[in-house]
């Protein structure tokens, strides 16, 4: 694991104290620091604020306020990126989780092997939301702005075998290096699939 991870900091909120236990078992194992946790989505937010965590998991279904709102409210104000955990029979609810801002999710019961890969996740679309943020101003440009880039993250990740943070850094080097916005490099490599674009093949081999 990078050292980015091991040094994450981490909140949270399930309403069942075994799995709570369990989870942060895992992550301890794993290097992150478990800083916080709440048993009820009400907890979860005012925790959120005041501790400021890297990134919260948190169940969907909890007392007082559900996984959904209190993400909502914890990915609405930018504080961290939020993993949401749902039963297999609550996958309906996963869609109304991602427009409430969740990063990624995970299905109980999950292993440690399931938990690692959802939290890097997680950390990484974060970092390319702030990193798209301080790129584009208005909302609406931004919403573009992700669409392209996402689409042209997909296409580096079919043609050159790359993970998904690898394509979006690649995306911002790219840009600096070009002096361009990530808009415009994503509309060239989805532009160009083949790669004879001045932003194509050439560039892209170099940086994987």
């Amino acid at each position: 694991m990078s050292s980015e991870a091991q040094a994450s900091r981490v909140l949270i909120a399930e309403d069942e104290a075994l799995i709570r236990l369990d989870l942060a078992e895992m992550l301890t194992e794993e290097g992150y620091d478990v800083v916080g946790e709440a048993g009820d989505g009400e907890t979860a937010v005012r925790l959120a604020e005041e501790l400021r965590p890297d990134l919260v998991i948190m169940d969907i279904k909890m007392p007082i306020m559900d996984g959904i709102a209190a993400a909502e409210k914890i990915a609405g104000a930018r504080i961290a990126p939020v993993v949401i955990l749902t039963a297999f029979s609550q996958r309906d609810l996963v869609e109304r989780a991602r427009a409430a801002g969740a990063m990624a999710y995970l299905v109980k019961p999950f292993q440690k092997s399931d938990l690692v890969p959802a939290v890097e996740i997680a950390l990484s679309r974060f970092a390319e939301l702030h990193a798209l943020e301080s790129e584009v101003a208005s909302l609406t440009d931004r919403l573009e702005t992700r669409k392209v880039v996402e689409r042209a993250k997909g296409l580096l990740m079919a043609q050159f075998n790359m993970t998904e943070p690898q394509a979006f850094r690649w995306i911002q080097s790219a840009a600096m290096d070009h002096r361009m916005s990530m808009r415009q490099v994503s509309d060239r490599i989805i532009a160009d699939q083949t790669g004879s674009d001045s932003v194509g093949s050439e560039d892209q081999q170099k940086k994987t």
